[in-house]
């Protein structure tokens, strides 16, 4: 069994340096993770869990919401922002990029170390979504004087092909750093994460199994294939 694990492994990372871990930045210095994927997948949720998780790390963080499309999402942030005791910024003001300008600016005042930064999950207008990612990045670029640390996708593993799709719709339009899986319950489901490596060639970084704080996790390749293959047996 351990020869069909390390194989199964050997496919996944693929001569890669692949790692799960975040592209944090050197002290004193504001790292930006952008959050992209389709609405519905969980993706503010899983800012707010992985902001508490920065938190308990004592890292400060800010969530910026410049998701101005989806009604009630800057106060869904906003809410969760309050519970987990995060800043927030986020303005009913229609304009994405001029939000996350706005927002970095206080993350620099406050002297924050991340900043968790939700996007519009609209893919069926991949022109104007396109436009608008590349539009958040200059912003970042300028107020940061360097690029986008991380650009994480929220895909919910339990849509299967669905969430392999998108995957490689969205790493047409921006460049992906990483993954993230939401709802995995079981790994059968789980297989997702050895296709979508496969399709588009992107570590998964977190995995969310439940509606807690807590219920996101750094993704390890070995435990999940070693559950994998224990489900086969």
């Amino acid at each position: 069994s351990s020869i069909i694990v390390d194989e199964l492994f050997l496919i996944y990372v693929n001569g890669q340096q692949l790692t799960s871990k975040i592209n944090y930045n050197y002290v004193d210095v504001l790292t930006t993770i952008l959050f992209v994927g389709v609405n519905g997948v969980g993706k503010t949720t899983t800012i707010a869990k992985l902001a508490s998780k920065m938190k308990s790390e004592q890292k400060k963080v800010i969530l910026i919401a410049a998701d101005t499309y989806r009604a009630g999402a800057v106060d869904q942030l906003k809410e969760w922002a309050s519970r987990i005791g995060a800043p927030f910024y986020g303005t009913e003001e229609t304009d994405p990029a001029s939000v996350v300008f706005d927002g970095l600016k206080k993350a620099e005042e406050i002297k924050a170390d991340v900043a968790l930064i939700d996007t519009a999950g609209r893919l069926q207008n991949k022109e104007n979504l396109m436009k608008e990612l590349e539009k958040i990045k200059r912003v970042i670029e300028k107020v940061t004087e360097r690029s986008v640390d991380e650009t994480l996708l929220v895909i919910d593993a339990s849509t299967g092909q669905n969430g392999i799709s998108q995957a490689v719709s969205f790493k047409s339009i921006c460049d992906i750093t990483g993954l993230v899986l939401t709802k995995l319950d079981g790994t059968a489901k789980g297989g997702i994460v050895l296709s979508i490596k496969d399709t588009v060639g992107l570590p998964v970084k977190f995995v969310g199994f439940g509606e807690k704080e807590s219920d996101l996790i750094p993704f390890d390749i070995e435990s999940y294939i070693y559950g994998l293959f224990k489900e086969w047996k």
